[in-house]
């Protein structure tokens, strides 16, 4: 193939997906800038390999899966670095924050508490309405994965949720 047809492929692709990545993305991190680089780094990473991306069976699904790893490998760092700052600053125990919880917990507080896997099942399942297949495609897991992930976060979202309505505390902060 040659360059100007695979760039005008790609910008066609950038064109018709940049969005719908970048909302995925800000989906699973909560962060809106975050989630522009992300999609960005993303697009990048497919342009790289575009030859590869096109042979994919299913290329949404193919980039979507790269989002979803750039966020889980976005999350993992953020999380090695705040040990190594609580490391170096303090030997005491870390103090532990609870959130406060008013009395209504929104969907995307909940969905913050949720582990990555069990997370991006949601959002893929319900906020951008995948099936099952489509989403097992996307995070490389499969059907039977999405199916139990997404069973359990529904159940860990109701349970958060509901505590948050009648007032219950919710004990622990966010998961990775």
């Amino acid at each position: 193939m040659r360059l100007e047809e695979a760039s005008e492929e790609f910008h066609d692709f950038f064109d018709r997906h940049y969005a719908e990545l970048a909302r995925l993305a800000y989906l699973l991190t909560g962060e809106p800038d975050a989630a522009d680089d992300i999609a960005a780094d993303a697009l990048v990473a497919l342009w790289q390999h575009w030859d590869r991306f096109r042979a994919a069976r299913h290329p949404l699904a193919y980039a979507r899966g790269v989002v979803a790893n750039l966020v889980r490998e976005r999350i993992r760092s953020a999380v090695r670095e705040r040990r190594r700052i609580a490391l170096f600053w303090s030997r005491a125990p870390e103090a532990i924050d609870l959130p406060d919880m008013p009395g209504t917990l929104d969907v995307r507080a909940a969905l913050a508490r949720l582990p990555f896997r069990k997370r991006a099942c949601v959002v893929l399942r319900h906020a951008f309405d995948l099936s099952e297949k489509d989403t097992a495609m996307a995070l490389g897991i499969s059907v039977g994965t999405v199916k139990s992930q997404t069973s359990k976060a529904m159940a860990e979202l109701e349970r958060l949720l509901g505590a948050a309505a009648t007032g219950e505390p919710v004990m622990g902060g966010r998961t990775r």
